[in-house]
């Protein structure tokens, strides 16, 4: 993956992440080869729509949140990659549980360790708990929903590729997630190409929308609004 500057981390960031979607898209050329399946699917909510979108790297792990005795690594390890990766990063968490999700990944404790660590958001393939305390945190999190407690909570990998809502993540991806849920971006595919059509595709979507907007707007204008 290539390293992005603080400059374009920024200015992916001022983009929702159908528009980052759509200019991968027009970038890959694959329109004529079908879709990427770059996005995560409809069971990642976000929870903290109030803290906006949230970019970084992905450091993945696995958990178990009631499996007593699944195999667990000691949490250091997990907490040593937070801190000797470069920000800004995704935390990314699946439950591996028999019951995922039945007990919560993440609190209040682990947001505030986390955002001290450098870590932007967090996607969870599960449910987390102590919610008002990880937005005043300042945390962006994605889950499935909200629990109020968990059971042993063991670690069983750490920065292994993973399976999030149907999406594969490898450690290092770089990925924005917003209220429509989170967008993978290819590692090869050139960031300032990326940029600058995402600029383009959002003013040609915001004419489009205008022109639907004036008075008398009809199936005529319709056809020459589509072929902005």
């Amino acid at each position: 993956m290539q390293q992005a500057s603080m400059e374009q981390l920024n200015e992916i960031r001022s983009f929702d992440s159908p528009t980052l979607f759509n200019s991968i898209v027009e970038v890959s050329n694959t329109s004529a080869g079908g879709q990427p399946v770059c996005y995560t699917d409809q069971t990642l909510k976000s929870l903290t729509s109030g803290l906006g979108c949230a970019v970084g790297y992905a450091v993945t792990s696995e958990v178990t949140t009631n499996d007593e005795d699944s195999a667990a690594l000691p949490w250091d390890d997990y907490y040593k990659v937070l801190d000797q990766t470069n920000g800004p990063i995704m935390a990314v968490m699946r439950d591996a549980d028999t019951r995922s999700g039945r007990g919560a990944n993440f609190g209040d404790n682990m947001a505030a360790a986390h955002v001290g660590l450098g870590v932007t958001g967090a996607l969870v393939e599960g449910t987390v708990r102590d919610l008002p305390g990880i937005q005043d945190a300042g945390l962006a999190i994605w889950a499935h929903g909200t629990v109020p407690g968990h059971g042993v909570f063991n670690l069983t990998s750490v920065n292994r590729s993973v399976v999030i809502a149907g999406l594969i993540i490898h450690p290092g991806d770089l990925l924005i997630a917003d209220l429509n849920g989170c967008t993978k971006i290819p590692a090869d595919l050139p960031l300032d190409k990326l940029i600058e059509t995402s600029y383009t595709i959002r003013d040609r979507e915001q004419r489009f929308q205008e022109m639907c907007r004036q008075p008398g707007f009809n199936y005529e204008k319709w056809k020459t609004a589509r072929e902005i």
